[in-house]
């Protein structure tokens, strides 16, 4: 473990459609294991990572700066400093963070880096498949991926039967 000075880290920039939002990622740059930490800036009129929730790993936002809206569980309830809030690790914990004020909304999220993990997204009925690494770390991923909620095969679907098998080898 380690200290890191957040003035010391350059911003990254995630822009997409109404999607934008400058991040430093903190734990990882102290070297955090099993917690992460990111510092958040959203500009007037954005938002963060589209609503989703986690079912391995618990989150919690502190806001630092601004004012905002959090659409949690479905319902939205305002952000200003000084707020925080747990997100546990299941769809009562969905969530999304947005700027609805005229000055830039400033926060930390706190995460346990817990793996496997699989990310819902409710709006656009997708998961987020993450082996090896959980989300929000850099390290390399034995399995990840996004896929459509309802595409759901048999177990044995692409199975060959024993005699199938038992065939091919002679």
């Amino acid at each position: 473990m380690g200290k890191v000075n957040e003035q010391s880290l350059d911003w990254s920039t995630t822009e997409r459609g109404e999607t934008k939002f400058e991040r430093k990622q903190l734990g990882d740059a102290a070297g955090g294991d099993e917690l992460g930490c990111s510092l958040y800036e959203i500009p007037p009129g954005r938002r963060s990572w589209p609503y989703h929730y986690h079912t391995a790993n618990e989150e919690a936002l502190f806001v630092l700066a601004g004012e905002g809206t959090l659409r949690l569980d479905g319902e939205e309830t305002t952000l200003r400093e000084g707020d925080y809030v747990a997100l546990p690790a299941d769809e009562t914990g969905a969530h999304r963070v947005v700027n609805h004020s005229d000055e830039p909304l400033r926060y930390l999220m706190v995460s346990t880096m817990n793996e496997p993990d699989v990310t819902v997204y409710p709006d656009s009925e997708k998961v987020g498949v993450f082996v090896g690494s959980p989300p929000g770390a850099r390290d390399e991923r034995s399995v990840h991926g996004y896929y459509d909620l309802d595409a759901d095969v048999d177990y044995w679907s692409g199975e060959q039967s024993g005699d199938e098998a038992e065939s091919d080898r002679e």
